[in-house]
């Protein structure tokens, strides 16, 4: 475990020593554990990686929005910081408990009260040194009647860089407030990614929620929204690309915890050669949150024989007075689709990567419209490029 900063305060070096107690009394998941049945845990060796700093570069943000990393922002921040960070993930997880004893890096991003933040936020952290193990740590304060778009991105070099990085994000979406939040990760096909994600919508407050997974050899990704505020809305977009061997997986939670709240999540995957993807979803709605609106849908497109998707919806609904619906779908390249497009003088392969390209970016309408869009339309393009 990492030592804590020398300059924490005394509630962080608390906070530090209960999560390194739980390290040590928390097992790792298996697959009887409850969520990780598809994803195995037993090549994940924690004693071959070393707790190191992170690579980060963080740009964007206007006056008034305090956009700084997270340890510098202890200073002058720390009774904010104490306030919300932890305040939305479970401390008793065996990832954000190694995130909770172990961070050295994050980002502080806190819009006041009414202000738009009309320049996008940006946040890159670089994967790139072999054997590291790098946790980040991520929170959004977003107060009532603020607006802000942040894109988060995790990277590598390169395929080859055996590494992990361990992530805990907590988004605060204000009364009337209004975020935009971007998680996309090209990671290094031989690293290990866990990333532990909650978000908190108070009253008429929105969030427009997208994640993208692209490289990472293994791992998971667990997305919550909890809709808390009367009112509240969001829309959750997710998008996967795989190849080779990669695992991918994604398990979220609409928690719909107020009467009117909404939600509407869309996932989409294609996977090739021998990669396999597992996406499980909830939709729950809790005792006395009537006149919930929520909807999930995941849809796979599979370019390989030997590649697997697994697409679990599922419903806990304590109210009478709802409309909640789900689907799920995992099929091949649709032939007609494909023998349209050679009678219009397309070849196979270009065929079927307008096909495939179509497919993923539907999820791209879904997102604001904007530079940020735009980039993450070329990134898929870019993706595709290399599985297909």
């Amino acid at each position: 475990m990492a030592s804590p900063v020398a300059t924490d305060p005394q509630w962080l070096s608390d906070r530090r020593q209960t999560g390194a107690e739980l390290v040590e009394s928390l097992p790792l998941p298996d697959r009887k554990t409850k969520g990780w049945e598809f994803t195995n845990l037993r090549k994940l060796d924690l004693d071959s990686f070393e707790v190191a700093s992170a690579d980060a570069e963080i740009t964007g943000g206007s006056d008034d929005v305090v956009v700084m990393p997270l340890a510098d922002a202890l200073a002058g921040h720390s009774d904010l910081i104490e306030q919300h960070l932890g305040s939305l993930v479970e401390s008793e997880d065996p990832f954000v408990a190694r995130n909770e004893a172990s961070w050295q890096d994050g980002v502080l991003i806190h819009v006041p009260r009414n202000v738009v933040c009309d320049e996008p936020i940006k946040v890159r952290v670089n994967l790139d040194s072999e054997g590291a193990d790098v946790n980040w740590r991520t929170l959004i304060v977003l107060e009532e009647g603020a607006q802000a778009e942040v894109w988060e991105h995790y990277g590598s070099e390169s395929d080859d860089t055996s590494a992990m990085l361990n992530t805990v994000v907590e988004l605060v979406v204000g009364q009337n407030a209004n975020l935009d939040f971007i998680a996309t990760q090209d990671l290094s096909e031989k690293a290990w990614l866990f990333s532990s994600q909650r978000a908190v919508v108070q009253r008429d407050g929105s969030l427009d929620w997208a994640t993208l997974g692209f490289g990472g050899g293994n791992g998971k990704v667990r997305m919550t929204t909890n809709l808390a505020g009367q009112g509240s809305s969001a829309r959750v977009t997710g998008g996967y690309a795989g190849g080779n061997r990669q695992h991918l997986d994604f398990d979220t939670l609409q928690e719909h915890a107020a009467v009117d709240t909404f939600s509407n999540l869309a996932f989409r995957g294609v996977l090739a050669d021998h990669s396999t993807a597992v996406w499980r979803g909830m939709i729950k709605v809790d005792e006395g949150a009537q006149r919930t609106d929520a909807f999930q849908e995941c849809r796979n497109m599979l370019l390989s024989t030997d590649a697997h998707a697994d697409a679990i919806p599922g419903l806990e609904i304590l109210a009478d007075d709802v409309a909640c619906t789900h689907a799920a779908a995992i099929a091949q390249v649709d032939k007609d689709q494909l023998f349209y497009l050679n009678t219009r003088g397309l070849g196979d392969g270009d065929a079927k990567a307008m096909v495939v390209e179509g497919f993923l970016e539907a999820l791209v309408e879904r997102l604001t419209e904007g530079p940020v869009r735009e980039e993450i339309s070329e990134l898929i393009e870019k993706r595709l490029e290399e599985i297909l």
